[in-house]
């Protein structure tokens, strides 16, 4: 099934749920062996590979990082192509004053938002969802 394109009924379908957990941003050498981590994501990049991981698996291999994240899905299920999610919800969000970094799934936005910040962040996503929603007749 191929995913929605349509801004109003994304932004009305967004649905965000926040994972259990906390989430760093680590980065290692390109040549390391990433299987013993199980990354949620990887992204290759000139100065090593970038990996998002639970923040407990980062401790438990020594893995430097500076920032700990809540991880909130949005469950609707946009398309690659789709113009204007990413802009509304990071609008709203820079807005209320929350800092996000999105990773695009094949099916879905993730959100890594900071850890003291997960509740504002879901009641922004929330209120913008509900904003969308057509008037009642």
């Amino acid at each position: 099934m191929a995913g929605e394109t349509d801004l109003s009924r994304l932004l009305q379908s967004m649905t965000p749920q926040l994972n259990p957990g906390q989430y760093v941003f680590c980065c290692v050498a390109a040549d390391h062996d990433c299987s013993a981590l199980q990354p949620i994501a990887s992204l290759r990049e000139a100065e090593g590979l970038s990996l998002v991981l639970p923040c407990e698996v980062a401790d438990a291999h020594g893995l430097r990082y500076d920032f700990v994240a809540a991880w909130i899905t949005l469950q609707v299920h946009s398309s690659l192509a789709a113009v204007g999610l990413t802009a509304s919800f990071s609008a709203a969000l820079a807005q209320a004053g929350v800092s996000c970094n999105v990773v695009a799934g094949f099916h879905h936005d993730h959100l890594f938002v900071p850890i003291e910040r997960a509740e504002r962040a879901l009641s922004t996503l929330r209120a913008l969802s509900a904003a969308a929603l057509p008037e009642p007749v």
